[in-house]
């Protein structure tokens, strides 16, 4: 079982920066595929990017490239570093994580959540 924990939200203005961090604790969490998803007020949780165990990323459609997704297996801990903050970025994000050998991005196909960490971005 793993078990994430997001940190690093907040309140931030446009145009600045934000990074998340996501610690994962759990028997081999290295070998787990990690998402980043989120979700805004009255929308659907959406895949904002993933990375596999060997570091290979994808990332949603509606993420420009102004997300970067990246891991650190010695601390089993997920980042995600934003710039350029946009109002639209306001939103829960929540970190993920499932044992396929895939990216997936729906959300049915991860197993594991964390509680989420609020980014409010204001103008």
């Amino acid at each position: 079982q793993v078990q994430p924990v997001e940190s690093g939200g907040g309140l931030v203005q446009a145009g600045g920066s934000l990074r998340l961090s996501c610690a994962a604790s759990g028997r081999t969490v290295s070998n787990y595929v990690m998402a980043w998803f989120r979700q805004a007020p009255g929308k659907e949780r959406e895949f904002v990017g993933g990375v596999s165990w060997s570091g290979g990323s994808t990332y949603g459609d509606s993420v420009e490239g102004r997300f970067t997704i990246s891991r650190d297996h010695a601390s089993n801990t997920l980042y995600l570093q934003i710039s350029s903050l946009k109002l639209e970025d306001t939103a829960v994000y929540y970190c993920a994580a499932t044992a396929r050998f895939w990216i997936p991005i729906t959300t049915t196909e991860y197993d594991y959540w964390g509680q989420g960490t609020q980014v409010t971005v204001s103008s």
